[in-house]
């Protein structure tokens, strides 16, 4: 959606936030760096930010990173997101490149710029001079699709002293096709008013997004206002200069100042939106937002969801309503893969027997997504099985902010069985997958509820962990004496196969289950979590692959990594991956019946 309708419509209605707010993130320098930015803008995303930003990568050989950052940010988060565009030394050919990636990846907001000159003094060898040549090239190749924003100066630029010039072309930059202003940052509220009045005078029209920079260090803070040449109010630096050596004191009364200067800029009328330079970095940004009180210190957005899952913003993906359980907390491997699943996604998940439905070598640094020395961080070194179920635990009391199968935190919803699911790990299974049953609930539930107001939703309870090979005999004679017990289908459904492909199920080869549904006024049934074969034996390959990819993060020659590697090779080569399934959720028995296997 564009930045100008996203705004409106969050603005018009009764009960509308006294301001909205979105962040900015820069392209890292490594591919690792974006690796751990993808987490921190999905973690932020969940404090319900209008839309993101990334800025332009302008060289070298990671040139391209914005664009691709803007596709996955689009297509795998889900995350409204507005792409920075310069025109210094940029040739035509990288631009149309540029904007058909955020074209295709259903990006609809661009910030077009002419960005910062050569850094050698010469003239930029670029197509276009200045940012309204990029707006009107924009506008002439794609019409009205994108939303294009632009840049202003409310005390000035480096290059042009006089202010009433820099009014002149932003005025030039509106009638060119701009749609909205974002600002550089500034610290003086007052200078910021008067500006304000000045470009309203002078017909400029457009929506006015102040650049906010929260403080988290105070040489950080002196090294950009010098470096952006913006007036410091006398009170921000004696309060600061005082404790410019405790970066704890200077982030807390950055928060505080920098908070005041939002509220005053919110009373003027002028804005009512708030964009953050992140810097990469939440705390400062969040601290702001929290004084503000526009967001809640615990806050959950289940509720606002339109399904279980975030659903991909990209158009290739728009009519995607189901996704299979197995990757609920693996978002990004499962976009990646099915991107190249040929009936994707009219079809079942796409023919088995196609070359593209197998292949697992995803995000060019493998599976897991951390450095070895996150993973070490995260994981240790487990040399023993109960060192082992040690780190799941951890994982379910939260202590551990995820696992190799799973890119987030635990869930609340996981909080009614967290306690049977440490237990069956004491006994030797790993769990890396639930959900509790559900019967009924409210859409509008804080923790379950998803889709449309004023409806109900349920779910099945389900349970997936690697089981010992020697264990899955008796674990599954256990299922079918239970199933034994009712005459009409399968009570507990399941699947069971190791890394060489073995299999175990007493569900039917085309049988599709749906594991998550939901009821609501005037429209069908939604069914949009499933359990299925085909997809399953796929996510059989990720589980074991990411076995190996872990094993492989302990290369030393010491005694404790051969020990470690011995571990995960017994869990990849002598376990089982095990889905189970508890179709009678109505009859309140369903915990019961799927722990009760392990006692």
């Amino acid at each position: 959606m564009k930045i100008t309708e996203k705004l409106n419509k969050a603005h018009d209605v009764s009960n509308a936030p006294p301001a909205t707010f979105s962040f900015e993130f820069f392209v890292p320098k490594t591919s690792q760096g974006v690796q751990n930015l993808y987490s921190r803008m999905d973690r932020m995303y969940q404090l319900n930010p209008q839309f993101i930003d990334i800025t332009w990568n302008a060289g070298g050989v990671l040139s391209n990173l914005t664009t691709e950052m803007v596709n996955t940010s689009q297509s795998v988060l889900g995350l409204e997101t507005c792409m920075h565009l310069t025109c210094t030394n940029m040739s035509l050919e990288v631009i149309d490149n540029a904007l058909k990636s955020a074209y295709d990846s259903g990006c609809q907001n661009i910030l077009a710029l002419r960005g910062d000159p050569p850094i050698d003094g010469s003239e930029s060898t670029g197509t276009f001079k200045y940012s309204k040549d990029l707006i009107k090239y924009i506008k002439t190749k794609y019409g009205d699709h994108f939303n294009i924003g632009v840049a202003a100066y409310p005390e000035g630029h480096a290059e042009e002293g006089d202010a009433d010039k820099l009014i002149d072309f932003l005025k030039e930059k509106q009638d060119c096709g701009g749609d909205f202003i974002v600002t550089q940052m500034f610290y003086n509220a007052d200078i910021f008013i008067e500006w304000c009045k000045k470009i309203r005078a002078k017909g400029i029209t457009l929506p006015i997004i102040p650049g906010i920079m929260p403080i988290a260090t105070y040489a950080s803070f002196m090294r950009r206002a010098k470096w952006c040449e913006i007036n410091v109010p006398e009170n921000f630096l004696k309060e600061l200069e005082l404790i410019k050596d405790d970066d704890a004191k200077v982030r807390l009364k950055g928060c505080e100042l920098v908070s005041n200067m939002c509220l005053k800029l919110l009373k003027s009328g002028y804005v009512n939106h708030l964009h953050f330079y992140t810097m990469n970095l939440e705390k400062s940004t969040i601290m702001v937002l929290e004084y503000l009180n526009l967001i809640q210190p615990n806050l959950d957005i289940n509720s606002n969801k339109l399904t279980p899952w975030r659903k991909s913003l990209n158009p290739t993906r728009s009519n995607e309503t189901v996704r299979p359980i197995f990757w609920a907390n693996r978002k990004f491997s499962y976009i990646e893969r099915t991107n190249n699943w040929d009936e994707f996604p009219n079809g079942r998940w796409g023919d088995s027997r196609s070359p593209a439905f197998g292949e697992v070598d995803l995000f060019h640094n493998g599976l897991i997504r951390h450095s070895a020395k996150k993973t070490l961080e995260l994981w240790g070194r487990p040399t023993k099985e109960e060192q082992l179920s040690d780190i799941f635990i951890k994982y379910l009391k939260g202590e551990i902010k995820s696992l190799p199968w799973s890119d987030d935190p635990i869930s609340p919803e996981t909080n009614p069985i967290v306690n049977e699911l440490i237990d069956i790990i004491k006994k030797g299974y790993y769990s890396i997958n639930s959900q509790p049953c559900i019967n009924g609930l409210p859409s509008s539930d804080k923790i379950n509820g998803w889709g449309p107001k004023n409806g109900y939703v349920y779910q099945k309870m389900y349970l997936e962990f690697l089981c010992p090979a020697s264990k899955a005999p008796e674990l599954l004679r256990k299922i079918d004496s239970i199933n034994s017990e009712f005459q009409t289908g399968n009570c507990l459904t399941y699947y069971a196969v190791n890394s060489r492909g073995e299999l175990s199920t007493n569900s039917k080869e085309d049988d599709i289950n749906a594991v998550t549904w939901g009821v609501f006024p005037g429209s069908e049934v939604l069914q949009p979590t499933i359990v299925e074969k085909i997809s399953f034996l796929a996510w059989k390959d990720e589980v074991f692959k990411i076995i190996n990819e872990w094993q492989g993060l302990y290369n030393s020659d010491s005694k404790e990594d051969a020990e470690v590697r011995e571990l995960l090779s017994k869990l990849h080569d002598e376990f089982y991956l095990v889905n189970i399934v508890d179709n009678r959720y109505a009859d309140g028995k369903s915990n019961d019946r799927i722990f009760g296997l392990f006692d």
